[in-house]
């Protein structure tokens, strides 16, 4: 394990982000590989940690006053062993390879847990959404699928949206893909409900996170019923995940966004909720105007000096970190366990670091990874792209049927699979086994390509 991940590192000097995912699922299918040597003899760790296809390009595009400005465009293409590429587009600073390699990594095993017939890509770009009028994310849309629309297709690689890239974004994307082509299929997941897109899909993220937060406590006679919540994040992830949360009889207590942070010791009710979802949806506000209207809550600046995050500093029972990548580290962790976090649920992809996984599992907690818990998003997708594919709309009741159906199957498949290889209730082992077997299987069946 040790010699492969060292070959990656020296291949990919920097890659940081993605040498994370890659360990964390290679140290957990070291069962697999000693019960099956066949994998390691078709070299199979080398082929899935090799993109098939990496795709960079240039995306020019004007300002509103005119300025010429050039961001760079990402297409990364995992695997394909079990269904066309599929994964999100994210619009933000921080995208650069290895981040948008983790994330198809990533995609690939969260892909195979769904059940439906998804393999794993991702795609970007270090363009800031935030603070640009809508004419000019207009524009760059149109400039940045004038180069993508040559790589995807509906039966090759179906996107959809991340951080950065919500409804706006993917109409934007989506006409510009469509005069192109000259042709309306399903190639981007997202859309709107009058032109192709599926009830339930906006809410995905956050209500599966949240549902497999209800499964885990299930096994312990347990439910959300009364638990404080902290949630990080305040975008589509976080705002649904609240609303799910609310709903289900939980009270939610932070929010955040990259400026800070507010607690609300009353809790975040349905009309506060509101109030963030016009803020951050509407106005594209920053979230310290919470405590404008709601003078009560608290806000706390980000302080870059800190080693931690104070948002999670706060008694509560379970933790929903919703916002990026590695935003629990493993002083937060710790201060989690010790105010009397009993579950952590990743809403964001790795959310988490190596250091900070380890002392929830040490502690015994219910720990949810990623490509388990926010596996609704992209579970969605494909029933929107089932749609797409018959010219149907299912009604939100039945799309919501089929979600939670999909939600359960994963929760369950992580617990089998974590119990066959030894280590039962380990949902981070039983979910990179269960999504890495099953794109492993159907690599072999193709041969070596």
């Amino acid at each position: 394990m040790s010699d492969i991940l060292d070959v990656i590192k020296d291949r990919d000097p920097g890659e940081k982000e993605f040498h994370q995912a890659v360990k964390e699922v290679l140290e957990s299918v070291q069962p697999v590989l000693e019960r099956n040597p066949e994998y390691r003899q078709t070299a199979i760790l080398e082929r899935i940690t090799e993109p098939e296809r990496v795709i960079m390009f240039r995306v020019p595009w004007m300002d509103d006053q005119g300025q010429t400005h050039v961001n760079r465009g990402y297409k990364i293409e995992m695997n394909s062993a079990i269904g066309p590429y599929k994964g999100g587009l994210r619009f933000h600073p921080s995208v650069n390879l290895s981040i948008v390699k983790l994330l198809a990594f990533e995609q690939v095993f969260k892909n195979a847990l769904t059940t439906l017939g998804m393999g794993g890509g991702s795609g970007g770009s270090d363009f800031e959404p935030k603070g640009k009028s809508d004419n000019e994310v207009m524009r760059f849309c149109q400039s940045f699928m004038a180069e993508l629309f040559r790589h995807i297709g509906p039966n090759t690689d179906i996107t959809g949206g991340d951080i950065g890239v919500g409804a706006r974004e993917i109409g934007y994307l989506f006409g510009t893909y469509k005069k192109l082509r000259n042709e309306f299929t399903g190639v981007l997941t997202g859309k709107g409900l009058g032109w192709g897109g599926s009830f339930i899909r906006p809410e995905a993220t956050g209500y599966g996170n949240v549902y497999f937060a209800a499964e885990m406590l299930d096994t312990q006679n347990d439910t959300l019923e009364g638990k404080i919540c902290l949630v990080s994040g305040a975008g589509n992830v976080a705002q649904f995940t609240v609303e799910k949360l609310i709903e289900l009889g939980a009270k939610v207590i932070t929010l955040s966004d990259s400026s800070g942070y507010i607690y609300d010791e009353e809790g975040i009710d349905q009309g506060k909720l509101e109030f963030v979802r016009r803020l951050k949806n509407i106005r594209r506000g920053r979230i310290r105007e919470y405590i404008d209207k709601y003078s009560e809550a608290v806000y706390t600046e980000v302080d870059p000096s800190l080693d931690y995050n104070p948002l999670w500093n706060h008694k509560a029972e379970c933790a929903f970190p919703s916002a990026t990548q590695n935003e629990i580290n493993e002083k937060d962790a710790q201060t989690l366990v010790n105010n009397g976090v009993t579950l952590v649920t990743e809403g964001a992809n790795m959310p988490s670091t190596p250091e900070a996984i380890n002392i929830f599992l040490d502690s015994k907690l219910l720990y949810a990874p990623g490509k388990a818990s926010n596996a609704g998003g992209v579970a969605v997708s494909g029933l929107e792209m089932a749609q797409n594919s018959m010219r149907l709309n299912w009604s939100r009741e039945e799309v919501d049927n089929r979600f939670k159906m999909i939600m359960k199957s994963i929760h369950q498949s992580c617990l089998d699979a974590a119990a066959e290889y030894g280590v039962p209730g380990n949902y981070m082992v039983g979910a990179n086994i269960a999504g890495f077997v099953k794109v492993v299987n159907a690599m072999l069946d193709q041969g070596l390509v």
